[in-house]
């Protein structure tokens, strides 16, 4: 028995299915992530550059390109509360803060090595960077400057705070995920998660959940509290890259080099949408209180197969 949830969410998406796409880079998209006020999308490209786009009823528009990383941009993520700051993290061992006011960078963050994944403490105050010597740095996000460091002998794939902000996370190519003390940083839990590398780490926003994407092609929901797996979600065939909850937790998007994006019921595990792709898919993420879903694909150019067509997509929009 279906329930009526999932019956309403799928009827909702037979008529809001429409995709938008915008070609924003002259190279693939490797992150994409909305505003806390999502006003704004923001992409980050091997171009080395960041793109700003508004968000208006029925479409998006460019707004700005942000330049100035000597190397590939592999991950960015807005602020959790103030709607004109981002941060990316780069190849070129820097991270990088920027204002989507003012459209210039606030300040640069020199770290030992290439930057490639990046999150922000729910308090606003820490900036987390990853490298890839599995190096993980932690940046006062009122003075910039480093206040700690962790070294980890494991392959660090994907990091996050939990919502209270007292723990911090991390996925590992060992299929576990690490649980430390905020801020002192200490070992608190170890699970075993998956039997393959665990890939990609997500808490829903009211931060009774989080998910975990992995190489054995399953996205796994966790309840936060307990830390215990509570469902699993097994339609992809392919390691799950990129993993997101919508605004109210409902639903829980995953991707992988699947030609598709899996829209799963996060209280039934059930379908509600999938989104038909040509390529392996990058990243995703929801809008914060709308049903829009951000996505970019290892996208060739339609007239030159050599070449990345450097665009992201946005799901969801009215299709009549």
């Amino acid at each position: 028995m279906v329930s009526s949830e999932v019956e309403d969410i799928r009827s909702k998406f037979k008529k809001n299915h429409k995709t938008r796409e915008m070609v924003s880079h002259s190279s693939k998209v490797h992150s994409v992530d909305w505003s806390c006020d999502g006003r704004r999308l923001a992409s980050g490209s091997y171009d080395k550059t960041v793109c700003i786009f508004s968000l208006g009823t029925e479409r998006l528009t460019k707004e700005h390109v942000f330049k100035g990383h000597g190397d590939s941009v592999d991950q960015l993520c807005w602020h959790p509360h103030k709607a004109d700051m981002l941060a990316t993290a780069s190849g070129d061992k820097t991270v990088r803060v920027w204002d989507a006011r003012s459209n210039k960078a606030v300040t640069v963050v020199n770290t030992k090595g290439e930057n490639i994944n990046i999150t922000w403490s729910p308090d606003g105050q820490t900036i987390a960077v990853g490298n890839k010597e599995d190096l993980v740095t932690f940046i006062d996000s009122r003075t910039y400057k480093v206040k700690a460091e962790r070294q980890f002998k494991f392959e660090v794939n994907e990091i996050s705070w939990n919502m209270a902000n007292d723990l911090f996370f991390l996925t590992n190519g060992q299929g576990c995920i690490e649980i430390m003390t905020w801020p002192e940083l200490e070992i608190q839990h170890v699970l075993q998660a998956h039997p393959g590398n665990c890939i990609c780490i997500e808490f829903s926003r009211c931060g009774r959940y989080f998910a975990t994407g992995s190489a054995d092609a399953l996205v796994s929901v966790w309840d936060a509290n307990e830390l215990a797996c509570i469902k699993t979600f097994s339609r992809l065939e392919w390691p799950v890259r990129t993993i997101s909850f919508s605004h109210d937790g409902v639903l829980l998007a995953s991707a992988s080099e699947d030609m598709r994006i899996d829209i799963g019921h996060v209280g039934t595990t059930e379908k509600v949408a999938e989104i038909g792709v040509d390529s392996p898919t990058f990243t995703i993420s929801w809008h914060p209180s709308r049903y829009l879903l951000a996505y970019a694909c290892d996208d060739k150019d339609k007239y030159d197969r050599e070449r990345d067509a450097g665009s992201l997509k946005v799901w969801g929009f009215p299709s009549e």
